[in-house]
């Protein structure tokens, strides 16, 4: 999975696979595995204005997740 970097407050690093729908988040504190995420949340979080906010808003409580490390 090929991670992108963002500027953010809490937010490192950001990919997505297609075809298994996982949404990896690296953030300052570890990095996470977020399962069955829609490709359109993938992108509204590269889009948006704060990932920080969006992540709060559309994908910590709505997505099971994983700390991977």
């Amino acid at each position: 999975m090929t991670m992108q970097s963002v500027i953010s407050s809490k937010l490192i690093a950001v990919g997505y696979n297609t075809s298994s729908m996982i949404l990896r988040i690296q953030f300052k504190n570890g990095t996470y595995d977020y399962y069955d995420v829609p490709e359109h949340i993938y992108t509204g979080l590269m889009n948006a204005a704060s990932h920080s906010r969006y992540h709060s808003n559309f994908i910590k409580n709505s997505y099971r997740y994983t700390r991977i490390h």
